[in-house]
């Protein structure tokens, strides 16, 4: 049931990149026909470009409104695909337990809600009967003596209590989302009105090209 728990989690972050990278690819190639259209004064390729910006301000509010109303259901996909990850952390070189590990260490929280989601991690519940507890080392606070901090991999200690901070990354998380939410506002906000500028020239440019000449374009 894990190992298939493991592979939808997998599934579900390879889409989200691949979601990513067809959204890079499609600004890279919006903003060469731009420049074209811009240039040589096709009308088409304004149009065009036009379209795709429309497309992607469109793509932007959805998804936005959609993460809203959508933000439990997130948080629960969210919560499976972490546990996933603690349940199954062997400290190896994994771009996942790297990425959790530097979460921890940046957030200075430990598990999704607590140091708790980390007891079920199968290497440490195999070293239970030993005289060392084993506890993710990214979760180390810095502010308990113990042993010298290590940024990735799991530690041991002699005390049954874990040197480890205390507060999931899902509440650090949110904190830090509303000390930073005019930022984040305002960045999504700058981003809008340049693709809404960048619609209004490209029009402007359009209806300013009385007539199309195709022989200004160069051809390979």
């Amino acid at each position: 049931m894990s190992e298939q728990t493991h592979d939808e989690s997998s599934t579900t972050l390879k889409v989200g990149a691949y979601i990513l990278i067809g959204i890079g690819s499609l600004s890279m190639l919006m903003g060469f026909l731009g420049c074209i259209g811009a240039i040589y004064e096709v009308r088409c390729l304004l149009g065009l470009y036009f379209t795709c910006l429309l497309l992607i301000l469109i793509a932007q509010v959805t998804a936005a409104v959609i993460i809203y109303f959508q933000r439990d259901l997130l948080k629960h996909e969210m919560s499976t695909i972490v546990n996933t990850v603690l349940v199954n952390y062997t400290g190896d070189n994994k771009t996942s337990e790297h990425a959790w590990d530097y979460l921890q260490r940046t957030m200075k929280c430990c598990g999704w809600t607590g140091p708790s989601n980390w007891t079920d991690n199968v290497v440490i519940k195999s070293q239970t009967n030993n005289s060392q507890n084993l506890y993710p080392c990214s979760c180390r606070n810095e502010s308990i003596a113990g042993t010298d901090i290590k940024e990735t991999g799991l530690c041991g200690t002699l005390s049954s209590d874990w040197p480890v901070f205390t507060m999931g990354c899902v509440s650090s998380v949110e904190d830090w989302l509303l000390r930073n939410y005019g930022v984040i506002l305002g960045v999504c906000v700058g981003i809008a009105v340049i693709e809404l500028l960048g619609m209004i020239l490209s029009m402007c440019l359009c209806k300013s090209v009385q007539q199309e000449d195709y022989t200004k374009v160069p051809k390979y």
